[in-house]
């Protein structure tokens, strides 16, 4: 049955009690500039993974990686102390990537504001292919009102002579002229 929340509180102390004995009791001068970043526990609380990283060149992580190998039973034995539980867990090292990912990563942002600014310096200098501003606007209103005021004259020509031919019908039917 595994519980997550103990495993979870299990994996924060041993995270400490790591650091503190690195820092304190384990005295390899292999060990390098050491910092624990992350410890796991499965949920049964058999083995615990301790994530490190180191800072320095690949000779000095191999000797560090090798200093947590010898010192591998000391820790696992003050776990067993400190923490009180019926069964000490597993120990194993390994080494954390978040460093060589992160530069990774910096990486591909540095080549993606490159590229931003190339487009950028393409961008300043290009021209419109066709008319700055492609959409079709509304007419001005003095267009308008010169269209508009020669076909309401047309319009009121057709509309007198529609009524004229409407009393010529009326008088016609009736017989009567108005």
């Amino acid at each position: 049955m595994a519980d997550h929340a103990r495993a979870r509180k299990m994996s924060d102390r041993i995270k400490v009690i790591v650091a503190e004995m690195l820092e304190k009791r384990i005295k390899d001068p292999r060990l390098g500039f050491i910092t624990i970043t992350d410890a796991r526990v499965t949920g049964d609380l058999h083995e615990a993974t301790v994530y490190y990283t180191v800072y320095g060149s690949e000779a000095e992580k191999a000797d560090t990686a090798a200093a947590l190998e010898s010192a591998k039973g000391v820790i696992r034995s003050e776990i067993g102390k400190q923490t009180g539980v019926r069964f000490t867990p597993t120990v194993t090292f390994v080494a954390d990537a978040v460093p060589e990912n992160a530069l990774a990563i910096e990486d591909l942002l540095t080549q993606a504001a490159r590229a931003d600014a190339e487009v950028q310096e393409k961008a300043a200098a290009a021209a419109y292919a066709g008319e700055a501003d492609p959409y079709k606007k509304p007419r001005d209103e003095d267009d308008d009102s010169d269209e508009d005021d020669e076909s309401d004259d047309d319009d009121s020509d057709d509309d007198e002579d529609d009524l004229d031919a409407d009393l010529e019908d009326d008088e016609d039917r009736t017989g009567t002229s108005a």
